[in-house]
Protein backbone atom coordinates (compact mmCIF):
# COMPACT_ATOMS: atom_id res chain seq x y z
CA UNK A 1 0.00 0.00 0.00
CA UNK A 2 1.18 3.32 -0.91
CA UNK A 3 1.92 5.89 2.31
CA UNK A 4 -0.51 8.11 2.83
CA UNK A 5 0.85 11.68 4.05
CA UNK A 6 -0.15 15.19 5.39
CA UNK A 7 0.93 17.35 3.27
CA UNK A 8 -0.56 20.15 4.78
CA UNK A 9 -1.44 21.56 7.90
CA UNK A 10 -3.84 23.94 9.38
CA UNK A 11 -5.55 25.75 12.98
CA UNK A 12 -6.89 27.98 14.59
CA UNK A 13 -6.36 29.57 17.94
CA UNK A 14 -8.88 27.58 20.69
CA UNK A 15 -10.73 29.89 22.51
CA UNK A 16 -13.95 31.39 22.85
CA UNK A 17 -14.83 32.96 19.60
CA UNK A 18 -18.29 35.08 20.11
CA UNK A 19 -18.18 36.70 16.98
CA UNK A 20 -16.74 34.30 14.32
CA UNK A 21 -19.33 31.37 13.04
CA UNK A 22 -18.97 28.28 12.80
CA UNK A 23 -18.49 28.31 8.39
CA UNK A 24 -16.14 31.13 9.34
CA UNK A 25 -13.41 29.12 11.74
CA UNK A 26 -13.39 26.59 10.01
CA UNK A 27 -12.86 28.17 6.36
CA UNK A 28 -9.58 29.79 8.46
CA UNK A 29 -8.63 26.30 9.12
CA UNK A 30 -9.05 24.93 5.63
CA UNK A 31 -7.48 28.28 3.95
CA UNK A 32 -4.10 27.54 5.65
CA UNK A 33 -4.39 23.56 5.20
CA UNK A 34 -4.34 24.14 1.46
CA UNK A 35 -1.53 27.03 1.22
CA UNK A 36 0.33 24.63 3.48
CA UNK A 37 0.36 21.69 1.26
CA UNK A 38 1.11 24.19 -1.99
CA UNK A 39 -2.53 24.02 -3.23
CA UNK A 40 -3.45 20.68 -3.86
CA UNK A 41 -7.04 20.78 -4.27
CA UNK A 42 -9.36 17.99 -2.49
CA UNK A 43 -11.62 15.69 -4.12
CA UNK A 44 -13.37 14.77 -0.29
CA UNK A 45 -14.16 16.68 2.58
CA UNK A 46 -14.41 15.08 5.84
CA UNK A 47 -15.78 16.69 8.42
CA UNK A 48 -15.79 16.03 12.02
CA UNK A 49 -18.12 17.75 13.96
CA UNK A 50 -19.91 16.52 17.79
CA UNK A 51 -22.42 19.26 17.91
CA UNK A 52 -22.98 21.52 15.64
CA UNK A 53 -27.13 20.49 15.28
CA UNK A 54 -27.12 21.63 19.18
CA UNK A 55 -25.20 24.45 19.54
CA UNK A 56 -25.09 25.94 16.47
CA UNK A 57 -28.71 25.21 14.93
CA UNK A 58 -26.64 23.56 11.65
CA UNK A 59 -26.69 19.95 10.21
CA UNK A 60 -25.75 18.99 6.65
CA UNK A 61 -22.15 20.82 8.20
CA UNK A 62 -19.89 19.07 5.21
CA UNK A 63 -21.91 20.71 2.48
CA UNK A 64 -21.56 23.89 4.49
CA UNK A 65 -18.36 23.65 4.11
CA UNK A 66 -17.28 22.97 1.02
CA UNK A 67 -19.84 25.49 -0.57
CA UNK A 68 -18.31 28.11 1.85
CA UNK A 69 -14.65 27.14 0.96
CA UNK A 70 -15.22 27.27 -2.77
CA UNK A 71 -15.48 23.55 -3.08
CA UNK A 72 -18.56 22.98 -4.12
CA UNK A 73 -18.97 19.84 -5.58
CA UNK A 74 -16.78 17.36 -3.89
CA UNK A 75 -18.11 14.93 -2.06
CA UNK A 76 -18.70 15.98 1.36
CA UNK A 77 -19.72 14.33 4.72
CA UNK A 78 -20.10 14.87 8.49
CA UNK A 79 -18.73 12.71 10.72
CA UNK A 80 -19.70 12.31 14.57
CA UNK A 81 -18.50 10.12 17.23
CA UNK A 82 -18.62 12.21 20.20
CA UNK A 83 -15.33 13.44 21.11
CA UNK A 84 -14.04 11.46 18.65
CA UNK A 85 -15.55 13.08 16.07
CA UNK A 86 -12.08 14.47 14.71
CA UNK A 87 -9.77 10.94 15.23
CA UNK A 88 -13.00 9.47 13.07
CA UNK A 89 -12.75 11.83 9.92
CA UNK A 90 -9.12 11.48 10.20
CA UNK A 91 -9.63 7.97 9.80
CA UNK A 92 -12.33 8.12 7.13
CA UNK A 93 -9.78 10.17 5.43
CA UNK A 94 -6.87 8.39 5.38
CA UNK A 95 -9.00 5.20 4.08
CA UNK A 96 -10.42 7.15 1.13
CA UNK A 97 -6.89 7.86 0.09
CA UNK A 98 -5.20 4.48 0.98
CA UNK A 99 -8.01 2.78 -1.06
CA UNK A 100 -7.01 4.64 -3.98
CA UNK A 101 -10.69 5.95 -4.61
CA UNK A 102 -9.66 9.40 -3.65
CA UNK A 103 -6.22 11.09 -4.49
CA UNK A 104 -6.37 14.18 -2.37
CA UNK A 105 -8.38 14.52 0.48
CA UNK A 106 -9.38 17.24 3.21
CA UNK A 107 -10.05 16.27 7.00
CA UNK A 108 -11.61 19.50 9.20
CA UNK A 109 -12.63 19.25 12.46
CA UNK A 110 -14.73 22.42 13.72
CA UNK A 111 -16.86 22.90 17.04
CA UNK A 112 -18.49 26.36 18.25
CA UNK A 113 -19.04 26.28 21.51
CA UNK A 114 -20.13 29.45 22.32
CA UNK A 115 -22.91 29.42 20.54
CA UNK A 116 -24.73 28.51 22.84
CA UNK A 117 -24.29 29.22 27.00
CA UNK A 118 -24.90 27.78 29.94
CA UNK A 119 -27.46 24.89 30.85
CA UNK A 120 -27.55 24.29 26.75
CA UNK A 121 -23.84 23.35 26.70
CA UNK A 122 -24.17 20.49 29.09
CA UNK A 123 -27.55 19.57 27.78
CA UNK A 124 -25.97 19.35 24.28
CA UNK A 125 -23.22 17.35 25.45
CA UNK A 126 -24.74 14.71 27.41
CA UNK A 127 -26.59 13.79 24.40
CA UNK A 128 -23.05 12.34 23.76
CA UNK A 129 -24.24 9.44 26.56
CA UNK A 130 -26.91 6.75 26.48
CA UNK A 131 -30.25 9.03 26.66
CA UNK A 132 -32.38 6.63 27.89
CA UNK A 133 -30.47 5.12 31.07
CA UNK A 134 -27.76 7.75 31.97
CA UNK A 135 -28.43 11.62 30.37
CA UNK A 136 -32.45 10.91 31.18
CA UNK A 137 -31.41 10.72 35.04
CA UNK A 138 -29.15 14.04 35.01
CA UNK A 139 -25.43 12.27 34.36
CA UNK A 140 -23.43 15.03 32.80
CA UNK A 141 -20.53 13.56 31.10
CA UNK A 142 -18.32 15.45 34.13
CA UNK A 143 -19.95 13.72 36.53
CA UNK A 144 -19.63 10.65 35.31
CA UNK A 145 -15.67 11.15 34.84
CA UNK A 146 -15.96 12.03 38.66
CA UNK A 147 -17.81 9.26 39.63
CA UNK A 148 -14.93 7.60 37.76
CA UNK A 149 -12.23 9.35 39.28
CA UNK A 150 -13.92 8.61 43.02
CA UNK A 151 -14.05 4.83 42.47
CA UNK A 152 -10.43 4.96 41.03
CA UNK A 153 -9.06 6.73 43.92
CA UNK A 154 -11.07 4.15 46.00
CA UNK A 155 -9.37 1.21 44.22
CA UNK A 156 -5.94 2.23 44.07
CA UNK A 157 -5.33 4.36 47.11
CA UNK A 158 -4.69 7.57 45.15
CA UNK A 159 -4.32 10.27 47.03
CA UNK A 160 -6.40 13.90 46.93
CA UNK A 161 -2.88 15.14 45.04
CA UNK A 162 -2.38 12.06 42.90
CA UNK A 163 -3.95 13.69 39.41
CA UNK A 164 -2.36 16.92 39.28
CA UNK A 165 0.35 15.72 37.50
CA UNK A 166 -1.70 15.90 34.70
CA UNK A 167 -2.85 19.74 34.83
CA UNK A 168 0.57 20.44 35.40
CA UNK A 169 1.92 18.68 32.58
CA UNK A 170 -0.85 20.73 30.37
CA UNK A 171 -0.34 23.49 30.90
CA UNK A 172 3.57 23.63 31.26
CA UNK A 173 3.64 22.98 28.08
CA UNK A 174 0.78 25.27 27.21
CA UNK A 175 3.28 28.02 27.50
CA UNK A 176 4.81 27.02 24.36
CA UNK A 177 1.91 26.50 22.19
CA UNK A 178 0.66 29.78 20.29
CA UNK A 179 -3.12 28.38 19.47
CA UNK A 180 -3.46 27.11 23.18
CA UNK A 181 -6.32 28.81 25.04
CA UNK A 182 -4.44 28.72 28.55
CA UNK A 183 -0.76 29.68 27.85
CA UNK A 184 0.36 30.02 31.25
CA UNK A 185 1.98 27.40 34.08
CA UNK A 186 -0.01 26.36 37.07
CA UNK A 187 1.81 25.60 40.58
CA UNK A 188 0.53 22.54 42.40
CA UNK A 189 -0.74 25.14 45.20
CA UNK A 190 -2.87 26.50 42.27
CA UNK A 191 -4.46 23.04 41.78
CA UNK A 192 -4.91 22.12 44.99
CA UNK A 193 -6.78 25.03 45.68
CA UNK A 194 -9.29 24.89 42.57
CA UNK A 195 -13.06 24.84 42.57
CA UNK A 196 -14.19 21.66 42.80
CA UNK A 197 -16.93 20.95 39.90
CA UNK A 198 -18.04 17.24 41.09
CA UNK A 199 -16.20 15.41 43.51
CA UNK A 200 -13.31 14.91 43.46
CA UNK A 201 -12.69 16.48 40.04
CA UNK A 202 -11.74 20.11 40.51
CA UNK A 203 -11.89 22.55 37.46
CA UNK A 204 -8.18 21.46 36.67
CA UNK A 205 -9.26 18.13 36.10
CA UNK A 206 -11.63 18.81 32.87
CA UNK A 207 -10.52 20.32 29.87
CA UNK A 208 -12.54 24.00 29.05
CA UNK A 209 -14.83 23.70 26.46
CA UNK A 210 -14.14 25.91 23.24
CA UNK A 211 -14.16 27.05 19.57
CA UNK A 212 -11.80 25.62 17.50
CA UNK A 213 -11.14 24.21 13.93
CA UNK A 214 -8.19 22.17 12.62
CA UNK A 215 -7.32 20.74 9.10
CA UNK A 216 -5.32 18.58 7.33
CA UNK A 217 -5.08 18.16 3.74
CA UNK A 218 -3.64 14.12 2.96
CA UNK A 219 -2.61 12.36 -0.20
CA UNK A 220 -0.63 9.57 -1.34
CA UNK A 221 2.99 9.87 -1.18
CA UNK A 222 3.54 9.05 -5.47
CA UNK A 223 0.87 12.08 -6.15
CA UNK A 224 3.21 14.62 -4.13
CA UNK A 225 5.04 16.94 -7.16
CA UNK A 226 8.93 16.37 -7.50
CA UNK A 227 9.81 19.74 -6.20
CA UNK A 228 8.17 19.14 -2.93
CA UNK A 229 10.32 19.91 0.04
CA UNK A 230 7.64 20.29 3.18
CA UNK A 231 8.73 17.69 5.24
CA UNK A 232 6.75 14.37 5.27
CA UNK A 233 4.86 12.67 7.89
CA UNK A 234 2.94 9.52 7.21
CA UNK A 235 -0.15 8.08 8.67
CA UNK A 236 1.28 4.45 9.43
CA UNK A 237 -1.43 2.88 11.52
CA UNK A 238 -4.84 4.26 11.97
CA UNK A 239 -7.74 1.99 14.10
CA UNK A 240 -10.72 2.08 15.53
CA UNK A 241 -12.91 0.39 17.94
CA UNK A 242 -16.38 0.63 20.10
CA UNK A 243 -17.61 -0.33 23.48
CA UNK A 244 -21.16 -0.57 25.02
CA UNK A 245 -22.90 3.51 25.19
CA UNK A 246 -23.15 3.02 28.62
CA UNK A 247 -20.54 2.99 31.36
CA UNK A 248 -22.90 0.53 33.49
CA UNK A 249 -23.37 -1.57 30.76
CA UNK A 250 -19.03 -3.24 31.60
CA UNK A 251 -17.71 -5.93 32.99
CA UNK A 252 -14.63 -3.51 34.31
CA UNK A 253 -15.57 0.68 34.11
CA UNK A 254 -12.24 1.28 34.95
CA UNK A 255 -10.30 -0.22 32.11
CA UNK A 256 -10.71 1.11 28.48
CA UNK A 257 -10.90 -1.96 26.42
CA UNK A 258 -11.55 0.80 23.06
CA UNK A 259 -7.93 2.47 23.89
CA UNK A 260 -5.90 -1.38 23.91
CA UNK A 261 -8.24 -2.41 21.06
CA UNK A 262 -7.70 0.50 18.11
CA UNK A 263 -3.82 0.88 19.85
CA UNK A 264 -3.06 -2.53 19.26
CA UNK A 265 -4.83 -2.83 16.04
CA UNK A 266 -2.53 0.15 14.61
CA UNK A 267 0.83 -0.88 16.21
CA UNK A 268 -0.11 -4.42 14.48
CA UNK A 269 -0.55 -2.47 11.05
CA UNK A 270 3.09 -0.76 11.37
CA UNK A 271 5.08 -3.74 12.84
CA UNK A 272 6.11 -2.12 15.65
CA UNK A 273 5.84 -2.21 19.72
CA UNK A 274 5.19 1.02 22.24
CA UNK A 275 8.96 1.18 22.78
CA UNK A 276 9.17 2.77 19.38
CA UNK A 277 6.60 5.75 20.36
CA UNK A 278 8.45 8.93 21.04
CA UNK A 279 5.28 10.87 22.43
CA UNK A 280 1.67 9.95 22.88
CA UNK A 281 -1.33 12.23 22.29
CA UNK A 282 -4.28 10.99 24.72
CA UNK A 283 -7.58 12.34 25.12
CA UNK A 284 -7.10 14.12 28.03
CA UNK A 285 -10.77 15.98 28.72
CA UNK A 286 -11.10 14.41 32.18
CA UNK A 287 -7.77 13.77 34.35
CA UNK A 288 -9.10 10.38 34.99
CA UNK A 289 -9.45 9.04 31.00
CA UNK A 290 -5.38 10.06 30.65
CA UNK A 291 -4.54 7.98 33.34
CA UNK A 292 -7.03 5.12 32.22
CA UNK A 293 -5.77 5.81 28.37
CA UNK A 294 -2.04 5.34 29.80
CA UNK A 295 -2.95 2.07 31.18
CA UNK A 296 -4.72 0.53 28.15
CA UNK A 297 -2.20 1.56 25.96
CA UNK A 298 0.29 0.01 27.95
CA UNK A 299 2.56 2.65 29.27
CA UNK A 300 1.39 1.63 32.82
CA UNK A 301 0.37 -1.36 34.77
CA UNK A 302 -3.55 -0.69 35.59
CA UNK A 303 -4.01 1.26 38.71
CA UNK A 304 -0.91 3.32 38.44
CA UNK A 305 -1.51 5.56 35.37
CA UNK A 306 -2.00 8.20 37.73
CA UNK A 307 1.95 7.81 38.58
CA UNK A 308 3.64 8.35 35.21
CA UNK A 309 2.30 12.13 35.74
CA UNK A 310 3.00 12.52 39.34
CA UNK A 311 6.85 11.21 38.85
CA UNK A 312 7.39 13.75 35.65
CA UNK A 313 7.59 10.54 32.97
CA UNK A 314 5.11 12.30 30.50
CA UNK A 315 6.82 15.60 30.38
CA UNK A 316 8.39 16.51 27.61
CA UNK A 317 11.83 14.97 28.78
CA UNK A 318 10.21 11.82 30.40
CA UNK A 319 9.71 8.67 29.83
CA UNK A 320 6.81 9.00 27.81
CA UNK A 321 5.66 12.88 26.67
CA UNK A 322 2.29 13.51 26.29
CA UNK A 323 0.10 16.50 26.12
CA UNK A 324 3.00 17.80 24.41
CA UNK A 325 1.30 20.90 23.34
CA UNK A 326 -0.77 21.40 26.21
CA UNK A 327 -3.12 18.96 25.29
CA UNK A 328 -6.89 19.31 25.48
CA UNK A 329 -6.45 20.77 29.55
CA UNK A 330 -4.18 23.77 28.34
CA UNK A 331 -5.09 23.99 24.55
CA UNK A 332 -9.32 23.43 25.06
CA UNK A 333 -11.55 20.76 24.24
CA UNK A 334 -13.21 21.57 20.66
CA UNK A 335 -14.93 19.04 20.59
CA UNK A 336 -15.59 17.41 17.38
CA UNK A 337 -12.55 18.99 16.30
CA UNK A 338 -10.34 17.60 19.17
CA UNK A 339 -8.93 14.82 17.17
CA UNK A 340 -7.72 16.57 14.49
CA UNK A 341 -6.15 19.52 16.98
CA UNK A 342 -4.12 15.89 18.04
CA UNK A 343 -3.08 15.16 14.04
CA UNK A 344 -1.88 18.93 12.95
CA UNK A 345 0.23 18.93 16.46
CA UNK A 346 1.96 15.21 16.32
CA UNK A 347 2.52 16.86 12.71
CA UNK A 348 4.10 19.77 14.05
CA UNK A 349 6.07 17.61 16.44
CA UNK A 350 7.37 15.18 13.90
CA UNK A 351 8.10 18.07 11.35
CA UNK A 352 11.03 19.71 14.04
CA UNK A 353 8.71 22.52 13.90
CA UNK A 354 6.98 22.44 18.24
CA UNK A 355 10.23 24.79 19.45
CA UNK A 356 10.25 25.09 22.87
CA UNK A 357 8.11 21.94 23.14
CA UNK A 358 10.11 20.11 20.36
CA UNK A 359 10.65 16.24 21.47
CA UNK A 360 14.59 15.35 20.36
CA UNK A 361 14.71 13.33 17.23
CA UNK A 362 10.97 12.32 17.85
CA UNK A 363 9.88 9.84 14.35
CA UNK A 364 6.59 8.23 15.79
CA UNK A 365 3.50 9.76 17.57
CA UNK A 366 0.72 8.20 18.96
CA UNK A 367 -2.67 10.30 18.68
CA UNK A 368 -5.93 8.90 20.18
CA UNK A 369 -9.51 10.49 20.39
CA UNK A 370 -12.21 9.17 22.98
CA UNK A 371 -15.52 9.38 22.48
CA UNK A 372 -17.07 9.48 25.82
CA UNK A 373 -15.53 7.37 28.72
CA UNK A 374 -14.06 5.10 25.71
CA UNK A 375 -17.22 4.46 24.07
CA UNK A 376 -15.25 4.58 20.90
CA UNK A 377 -11.83 4.97 20.42
CA UNK A 378 -9.85 6.05 17.49
CA UNK A 379 -6.14 5.65 17.09
CA UNK A 380 -3.49 6.94 14.82
CA UNK A 381 0.54 6.47 14.72
CA UNK A 382 2.04 9.26 12.25
CA UNK A 383 5.98 8.56 11.58
CA UNK A 384 8.18 11.30 10.18
CA UNK A 385 9.11 10.14 6.60
CA UNK A 386 13.18 10.64 6.13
Amino acid sequence: MTDVVIAGIGQTEVGEHWDIGLRDLAYAAIHDAIQDAGGLKPQSLFVGNMLAPNLSRQAHVGVLLADFSGLLGIEAVTVEAAGASGGAALRQGYLAVASGMVDVALVVGVEKFTDKVGSAVDEALATTSDSDFEAVQGMTPAAQAALLMKRYMHEYNVPADGFAGFALTAHMNGVGNKHAMFRKAIKPEVYAKAEMVSDPLNMFDMAPNADGAAALVLTRRDLLPSSWSQPLVKIAGSAASSDTLALHDRKDMLYFDTAQLSTGKAMKQVGMTLDGIDFFEYHDAFSIFAALQLEAVGFAIKGSGWKLAADGSIGLKGKIPCATMGGMKARGFPGGAAGVYQAVEATVQLRGQAEANQIADAKFGLIQSLGGPASTAVSHILQRLD
